[in-house]
C-alpha cells in the first residue's frame, strides 16, 4: 500500500526521465593530438616565453558543424617553489586549432597532455 498522493507524482517523474533519456542525442568525442609544439625565445622586458601548439582535431565521429572545449594539462617546473600542475582551456574545431600559453621566466614546461574534451553530437 502506498500513501495517497505519492503514486501520481512518482509516475510523472519516471515518465519524464524516460522521455529525457529517449530524446537525448548520442554523444561522441573528437580525437585530439599534438602536431607541432614550440617555445618562443624569451621576450623582453618580461622575459616570458610563449608555448604554442597545433592540435589536430579528428571530429569525423561528430556532426559537420561540431565544436567544443578542451583542456591542456601542464606540469610546470618552478625555479622558486614546488612544481605545479594546471590546466588551460581552449576551443576545438576541426581540422585543427592553434593554441598558445605564456610561460613565466621562472617556469619550464616539463609535461603537457590533453585533459577533458567536451563531447559532440554524433554524425548520423
Amino acid at each position: 500500500m502506498h500513501p495517497p498522493g505519492i503514486c501520481g507524482p512518482l509516475a510523472g517523474v519516471a515518465a519524464l526521465l524516460s522521455l529525457t533519456h529517449a530524446a537525448a542525442e548520442p554523444l561522441c568525442r573528437p580525437a585530439l593530438t599534438f602536431k607541432q609544439v614550440a617555445f618562443s625565445p624569451m621576450q623582453p622586458p618580461t622575459m616570458q616565453r610563449r608555448w604554442t601548439a597545433v592540435v589536430a582535431v579528428d571530429a569525423s565521429r561528430c556532426t559537420a558543424d561540431a565544436w567544443g572545449h578542451f583542456e591542456i594539462v601542464f606540469t610546470r617546473l618552478q625555479e622558486f617553489g614546488p612544481d605545479t600542475e594546471s590546466a588551460e582551456y581552449f576551443i576545438w574545431v576541426a581540422p585543427e586549432v592553434t593554441v598558445a600559453v605564456n610561460i613565466a621566466p621562472s617556469e619550464a614546461v616539463e609535461r603537457y597532455r590533453i585533459g577533458m574534451v567536451t563531447p559532440c553530437p554524433c554524425a548520423k
